[in-house]
């Protein structure tokens, strides 16, 4: 049975390495590059399976030959494409992602199938099985459909709408999540300017807060909990959010309570904090830990 299902964006990255990311009208040297799987629902998937968590997916990729790439990689990791919808005639989506020396990331990117999941194509009983929903960007009213479906199932929803978030009305979905996960940015988008008064549609909700390298913080209707973070030797910051957001949610769905008196938000925050550094000292989408990797990391505390 799957315990966790991630949906939304599921991308083939191109990361390029450079000395420094370029300037209007002026260039960079490429100091390396590579290809491989990316998407945050799909690096979420990925990530939680490598915690020992049966994880599924619900996205969508092209016809093509970069879609059969995903699909095994994603299937090789563990995580269930049987809700992984391939759309004909179109490219699976590429994200071209240019990484400076400090591992910071511009990203370009087409369209491509993503985004291809209406909410005709939620299959209720697949969300309904599971223990938990994670989303991820993608169309407005899949995401409604798959948090309405989940949470008058019962099922836990979390909910990172991404760099995207300006641009598009989440706020069905966001009402019908327990936990949301925002950077910075993000939070200013919906938040008050000092992050800490949520907007109506963040009301009684879990917001869990990205400040980057100064840690995280997580808002509850309670209480407001702080992290410092973790000195870490940036080397690529892609996919550091997603570890981060996995991280975080395998400590509560170990412990058995993603929302309630009982969830341990600040020893997930901690863990959570301790995926990201780890995420951003190696290259790539999909560097999130294990358990025994934070373990030792917070010195056994795992």
């Amino acid at each position: 049975m799957v315990e966790v299902i991630t949906a939304g964006h599921v991308n083939w990255d191109v990361t390029l390495q450079v000395d420094a990311l370029p300037k209007p009208d002026g260039e960079a040297r490429i100091d390396a590059q590579r290809r491989s799987g990316g998407g945050s629902a799909a690096n979420v998937a990925v990530a939680l399976a490598g915690m020992e968590f049966e994880t599924g997916l619900v996205g969508s990729v092209g016809d093509d030959e970069t879609g059969e790439f995903v699909r095994r990689g994603l299937t090789d990791a563990g995580v269930d494409c049987s809700h992984l919808l391939e759309v004909e005639a179109r490219e699976t989506t590429t994200k071209y992602l240019i990484v400076d020396d400090e591992g910071e990331v511009m990203v370009l990117g087409n369209e491509g199938a993503n985004e291809a999941v209406t909410p005709a194509d939620v299959d209720p009983e697949y969300v309904t099985s599971a223990d938990h929903l994670h989303l991820t960007s993608q169309r407005p009213d899949t995401a409604a459909e798959l948090a309405r479906t989940a949470t008058e199932a019962g099922v836990s929803v979390s909910f990172d709408p991404g760099r995207r978030l300006a641009e598009r009305d989440f706020g069905e979905a966001l009402a019908y999540s327990d936990v949301v996960f925002l950077n910075d940015r993000e939070a200013r988008t919906i938040l008050d300017s000092d992050l800490e008064h949520p907007s109506s549609e963040l009301h009684g909700r879990v917001v869990v807060i990205k400040h980057g390298e100064e840690g995280a913080q997580v808002d509850t209707p309670e209480a407001s909990i702080d992290h410092p973070g973790f000195d870490a030797e940036v080397v690529d910051t892609t996919g550091a959010g997603d570890a981060f957001a996995a991280g975080f949610l395998a400590v509560l769905l170990r412990d058995g309570s993603v929302v309630g008196p009982t969830a341990d938000y600040e020893r997930a925050l901690e863990f959570a904090n301790a995926c990201g550094a780890l995420a951003a000292m190696e290259e790539g989408a999909r560097t999130a830990p294990t358990f025994e990797d934070v373990g030792a990391f917070l010195d056994g505390q795992f």
